[in-house]
């Protein structure tokens, strides 16, 4: 029976990290660290509780030690697009803008744009409007 505990740290290592190679996202990496080295006493013979203590306090100890550094590294960055840079500028109301009739268009750096108001008022053709927002292609607009 001394033999099936290694068989099952590799089966383990395996799955932890085809687990992780499919998610890409760090989950189970430190598993299989532990897995790894529980592996050690699973082929001294060692008890299985042993084992099992080796396995969780190498997979705890390798979460702690690099989940801080690896989220850092990781930490996905909002990258602004060309769209985003309307957002705090004003813009012209070139049709009236009424939320109820989902119909509105705006005028912003010479380019026609699709709006909606902020507060559902109705803005009439030829006011200013401050850009709050902007969902897809659509901004959201305030009364100037």
């Amino acid at each position: 029976m001394e033999w099936v505990y290694p068989v099952i740290w590799l089966a383990l290592i395996i799955v932890f990290v085809v687990v992780e190679a499919a998610t890409v996202q760090l989950v189970s990496i430190w598993l299989a660290v532990g897995a790894l080295v529980a592996l050690v006493p699973a082929m001294m013979g060692m008890p299985f509780l042993v084992q099992i203590f080796v396995f969780l306090v190498i997979s705890a100890l390798c979460l702690v030690c690099t989940r801080p550094f690896v989220r850092k590294v990781l930490a996905v960055k909002k990258v602004n697009t060309n769209a985003d840079r309307v957002i705090g500028r004003t813009g012209l109301v070139t049709e009236t803008v009424d939320n109820s009739l989902e119909r509105g268009r705006i005028m912003v750096d010479g380019l026609s744009w699709k709006a909606k108001a902020v507060d559902n008022a109705v803005l009439e053709s030829g006011s200013r409007v401050l850009i709050i927002a902007i969902q897809g292609v659509t901004l959201i607009v305030k009364r100037a």
